[in-house]
């Protein structure tokens, strides 16, 4: 396994450890048996925590959005098996002649 598949397993992981600690957490503030400074100290935790799952899922959003990007960006198979090329893109129609402006 390459070393960025490694990685972001175990970044994986680590989010998936990071939620059910931070729903424990939950669990156990809801549960009203802590101690004030033992509900405080676990906030904070669940705080860090928190910040934590966030980085990893805008990390995540950012590697779909660049994998889509790529996806759309590539040739694409033609019905023949042939490859195409995306179409250019449009330009406007300009009559270098007239420069009077018109909007039809």
């Amino acid at each position: 396994m390459s070393r960025k598949k490694e990685e972001a397993a175990e970044q994986g992981s680590d989010f998936e450890a990071s939620l059910a600690e931070l729903e424990s957490i939950v669990d156990a503030l809801e549960s009203e048996e802590l101690s004030l400074s033992e509900m405080i100290a676990r906030y904070e935790k669940g705080s860090a925590l928190l910040v934590n799952c966030d980085r990893f899922l805008k990390s995540a959003r950012k590697r779909l959005e660049i994998i889509a990007m790529r996806e759309e960006n590539e040739n694409v198979l033609a019905q023949d098996g042939k490859l195409c090329q995306p179409p250019p893109p449009a330009s406007p129609d300009y009559d270098h002649d007239d420069d009077s402006i018109s909007l039809f």
